[in-house]
């Protein structure tokens, strides 16, 4: 397994899939959600490549009563080798017997952002202050239905003491990106995990929530108590954590957790 390792992180750091290893193929199934998903996206195929094994992903949201939701996905007994979320999802995996004491690993964490229409103006959000005025003046808001959304909802308009002033106009966005909606002028303006939000065309990335209000969102992963190769599976989660890749990871919006 060291060496499954060191052979991945090399290929990782020269960006090319003409690394071997000697392992029995395998098909994993991986659930992830969306706060590490195009990191995701932009290493799975690299493990792919350097590995042979090949990738079946089912995406969905860590927690939340939609059917894609990861934890829903495993109640009905969906196959999952690897699941990739939110950590203290996560966590009521491992309490529930879903996952694998010991299993986790530390990916990345993630921190809030704003998004508005292209071609909107882009207001000014770097303070406490302009955030309230911003948030004061839409005409809407639209929140995710993961962890950074219950965050806004629960918390963060009250810290800005203007929750009744907006939450009338503030909805929640099930299932789908924050900034689509924002995208296609349902919304005014939108806000999810960063690395949720930079890859939605059709919005334009303002910036985070000022750092006093932030909430930041850990994510991480785990194996399944019924993966059917859980080897596959943690060579695949330490190479998405591993101190090679980090540049790619940072690239989609998320910070790298301290130590990688």
């Amino acid at each position: 397994m060291r060496n499954l390792f060191r052979k991945l992180c090399a290929a990782a750091l020269v960006a090319t899939s003409a690394a071997t290893v000697n392992v029995q193929a395998a098909d994993l199934h991986v659930m992830s959600s969306g706060g590490f998903t195009a990191a995701y996206k932009l290493l799975g195929p690299k493990f792919a490549a350097a590995t042979g094994n090949t990738l079946d992903t089912q995406l969905g949201p860590s927690m939340g009563q939609s059917p894609e939701a990861i934890p829903n996905r495993l109640a009905r007994g969906e196959q999952a080798d690897a699941v990739i979320m939110v950590g203290y999802a996560l966590d009521a995996l491992i309490q529930n017997g879903e996952v694998i004491p010991g299993s986790r690993v530390e990916l990345a964490d993630s921190r809030i952002g704003m998004v508005v229409r292209e071609g909107a103006a882009k207001p000014d959000i770097s303070t406490p202050d302009g955030l309230r005025q911003t948030l004061l003046h839409a005409k809407s808001i639209a929140y995710s239905d993961s962890a950074s959304g219950a965050y806004i909802e629960r918390e963060l308009f009250r810290k800005l003491g203007i929750e009744d002033q907006v939450k009338p106009k503030a909805k929640m966005i099930p299932r789908i990106p924050v900034a689509s909606v924002v995208a296609n002028g349902d919304y005014e303006v939108g806000f999810q995990q960063v690395s949720e939000l930079l890859s939605v065309k059709g919005a334009t990335f303002v910036g985070k929530i000022p750092e006093s209000l932030q909430s930041i969102t850990r994510y991480a992963a785990g194996i399944s108590v019924h993966a059917q190769h859980p080897q596959e599976a943690k060579a695949l989660l330490e190479y998405l954590a591993s101190p090679g890749v980090q540049a790619q990871v940072q690239s989609t919006g998320l910070d790298s957790v301290s130590g990688h």
